[in-house]
This record gives structure tokens, sequence and C-alpha cells, in this order.
């Protein structure tokens, strides 16, 4: 059954249709259960500070709490009606390039993986391995960050270096945020009313990460992280495109070692390095007030937006639709409004008064002249990987 679809079509009363998505994080464990028969969430949940002083000791014992907490609410892993559990994968490198039902051989693979996310595939690793000990007959399906993203292009996914020495350390651009750009994509079209096939779409995920793709006909040919995380967009905590050689000149001549040029990139940079601050809504007050710091750091993060905006209209060609999503995405029109003022020469027409209002729903914020639409869509990650995992599963 095609994901994409509602997956409740086809179902019987009484068939097992209920989907548990874990998300295992570096320092926390995200779940949801859904229903799929009407998308319904069953129970949400999150343990945090794991491994830290006050929390639980580790990531199995995070996910064993999580089986406590929904067996609590009468909705524990062994459920008949459980059809499946889903998880996050952040990298699936060039192996994995779609939703994959786990096994013995696939966890090995993701092992293996490892190296590309040393903070992130570990944990998802731990959450695949607790699962299925607690339910080794249920199937279980891998959904990777970077999937969505290999469909990208040779020319756009390959840095110009010795090619050797890529292919040898597996270096590429692979891409993140993989499934709420999917999502995202797919809702702009239907908001629309047209088809994905039929619709290309700039696609922003702005949160504290924060990424751009290029979305034509469905199909992701470009996209703004790279090899990791840290490449693109200006975010929350890291920097997003640097002169590679800044990591030189601060081993050289900053004396700087390499645990200390990644912390710096990765959790002291972006709009917390630029004015202390990784929260626009406190950026926007300290704007309000003149502070010259919190202007100059909304300043870069909106240059960089607009940098990739071009970018991507002129690998799109023709652009239907700039979508907006995530925490900043969604909920600030100050970054909207200025990431896309004065864009009228690319068909771009933005509605003050739309653009203020808040919503919840998928909502245009374009002016009904504009010929390129802007909306913003709340991303769903949970749902997609829920309608990726029932589909996998039950086909």
């Amino acid at each position: 059954m095609n994901a994409a679809k509602d997956t409740a079509e086809g179902t019987r009363a009484g068939d097992p249709t209920r989907v548990l998505v874990i998300n295992s994080g570096s320092s926390s464990v995200k779940y949801q259960l859904l229903d799929m028969a009407d998308h319904a969430r069953l129970a949400t949940g999150l343990v945090e500070r794991i491994g830290e002083r006050g929390g639980v000791a580790d990531h199995a014992a995070a996910l064993r709490q999580v089986a406590d907490e929904l067996d609590g609410q009468g909705l524990g892993l062994d459920s008949p009606r459980l059809a499946a559990i889903g998880h996050r994968v952040v990298h699936g490198g060039t192996r994995f390039t779609a939703p994959t039902l786990i096994t013995d051989e696939v966890v090995t693979a993701i092992e293996e993986l490892v190296p590309l996310a040393p903070l992130h595939n570990p944990a998802n690793i731990t959450g695949i391995k607790v699962t299925r000990e607690l339910r080794p007959e249920l199937p279980q399906v891998a959904v990777f960050d970077t999937a969505f993203h290999a469909t990208i292009p040779e020319a756009a996914a390959r840095y110009a270096i010795d090619l050797a020495t890529a292919d040898r350390y597996g270096i590429r651009r692979y891409g993140f945020h993989g499934t709420s750009h999917a999502f995202v994509s797919r809702a702009t079209a239907a908001l629309l009313g047209r088809e994905p096939a039929d619709t290309n779409v700039i696609v922003l995920h702005l949160g504290n990460g924060a990424s751009a793709s290029a979305v034509r006909g469905g199909v992701c040919v470009d996209t703004s992280m790279g090899l990791t995380p840290l490449e693109g967009l200006v975010m929350g905590t890291r920097s997003g495109d640097v002169d590679p050689a800044v990591v030189f000149h601060l081993e050289r001549v900053g004396g700087l070692g390499t645990d200390e040029i990644d912390t710096l990139l990765n959790k002291r940079s972006g709009l917390l390095g630029l004015c202390g601050d990784n929260d626009m809504r406190e950026i926007g007050r300290r704007m309000a007030e003149g502070d010259k710091a919190a202007q100059l750091a909304f300043d870069v993060y909106v240059h960089r937006l607009r940098r990739y905006i071009g970018a991507f209209s002129a690998v799109l060609g023709r652009v239907d639709a700039i979508a907006f999503t995530a925490g900043v995405g969604e909920n600030s029109a100050a970054v909207r409004g200025a990431a896309l003022l004065g864009l009228d020469n690319l068909g771009v027409t933005m509605d003050p008064v739309r653009n203020a209002v808040r919503g919840t729903g998928a909502r245009l914020v374009s002016a009904s002249s504009s010929r390129v639409a802007v909306a913003v869509v709340p991303t769903d990650e949970e749902l997609e990987i829920a309608r990726d995992t029932y589909a996998l599963a039950t086909e």
C-alpha cells in the first residue's frame, strides 16, 4: 500500500492497526502510539535526561519505562492490536534509501554506519534492540532521516574532493529531516489541490535544527544539509555553512583541538553563538528593544534562508510553492516575512495580514496574486513514520 495514502483503506474490524513510533535520541526517547484506522494518537510521551542526574540510567531503561507507561494505560506492547513498531533512524548512508524491515543483518548494517552519525545512530540502535527483545515476533521497521534525499542527483550529492577518498570514507551529501520534508511536500501539494507529482516545492524546516529541500514532482533533487546535519542554514546552535578552512585556522592559529572545534560549530554557534540566545521568540523580544546582537543574529539567519530560496528556485526552474514548517517556520511571521521580502521577481508576493495570523493547520500566507504560493504547513514526522511502517509491515 502506498504510504502517502490513507492507510485505513482496506483494513477490517479486528485487524491490528496500531503502530508505535519510537524516536530514540541522544538524551531522550519520544514515542507515539497511533491507530492507522483513523490516525488517532492513543498515547504520546517523552523520557528525558537519560544518563543524567535525576533521569533514567540509560536508553535501555528509558525504553522499558516507555513499555511500562503504555502498559499502565492499557496499551501495552503485548496488545494484539499492535501491528508494528517504527523506529526513526538518523543515518542510512547509501545502503538504506527506503523504509526497511528490521532484521539482525539490518541492525548490523546500521551499526556500521555509526561513524557517519556517532551521536544519533547508537541511540537509535538501542531503541531497536530493546523493543525487539520485548516483542521479538512483531514486525519492526527502520525509517531513515536520509532516505527521502536519496534521489538527489550525483551533481548535487557530490563534493568536489578527490573521488577515491570520498568513496572510501562515504563523503557525500546525504541530507536529514527527510520524514518532515516528505510529509510537508505532499501536504503542500494537497493544500494547493494538486498531485505531488505535478508540484514543485521548496520546503523550509526551521526548528532548532534547520534544513531546506528542493522537491520536484514529489522527488527530492537537492537539500541543504550534507554529510552531517551541520551544513546549510543557520540553526539554533549550529553554524550551517562555513568555509572549511575555518577549521584549519582554529586548529593552527587558535590551538583548538578537534573536539573543541566540533563543540564550537555544533553547540556554540548559530543563533546562540551570534547573540547568546537560540530561541527566536527571545531574539524577537530583544530586537524590539534595540538589541544589536539579536538583530545581527536575525539578519544572518534570514540572509542564509534567502540564499537557499534563490538557489533552489534556480535548481527547480519552476516553483509552485514555498512551505515553512517546524517551530520557527510555523510560528515566526517575522522570519517568513523577512525571508521572502522583495522576491517579487521570483513570483513571490506575501500577504502581510495573512502572514500575521496565527493558526494551527496548513494555510496559505501569500497574496492571492502571488505566482508562487507560500504555505505554513505543520509537520508530522511521527505520522509519516507510522504510515511508512504500517505500509511495509502489512504489504
